[in-house]
């Protein structure tokens, strides 16, 4: 798998297909060594990362737009089974967000979990039903390609 790394999600460079060096896939031991060195992964991104891979959450895909994009540093994209996992995944989310310190995100879809999208500063996750997501496909908005045609070639 390309720009695989050892949670499962996936590294991509949205203006350069070629994944990230080994030595950049790695989470940093500190915060300071994050901002120093934009390829690696910063604490917020581990920690969202961590909380997605503890609450099975299905072809995560992670963007880095450090010095791409005013809007976020990174986006994070990645499918629920149903809208009852999609709802706890963002729950979990959220409340592991909080508690980190990382104050209140602004949330938007929650009632109906369909596509929830949670604003956290530096990091925009999308969360989807699989449905929902392929017809939105978000990937390739940012010209990364989606996980379906990933697995086909």
């Amino acid at each position: 798998m390309v720009g695989s790394t050892k949670r499962g999600y996936q590294r991509r460079n949205p203006l350069n297909r070629n994944p990230a060096p080994a030595e950049a896939r790695e989470a940093p031991a500190s915060a300071e060594a994050s901002v120093s060195d934009p390829g690696r992964v910063t604490a917020i991104e581990d920690l969202i990362l961590s909380r997605l891979d503890d609450d099975k959450a299905q072809d995560v895909v992670f963007i880095d737009l450090k010095g791409k994009s005013p809007v976020a540093d990174g986006l994070i994209v990645a499918s629920g089974r149903s809208q009852r996992h999609v709802g706890a995944m963002a729950d979990h989310l959220l409340r592991a967000l909080k508690e980190a310190g990382y104050g209140k995100c602004r949330v938007e879809g929650m009632p109906h979990a369909d596509w929830v999208l949670i604003d956290a500063g530096d990091v925009i996750v999308h969360l989807f039903r699989p449905e929902v997501r392929s017809f939105y496909n978000i990937e390739k908005i940012w010209s990364v390609e989606p996980p379906a045609n990933r697995a086909a070639v």
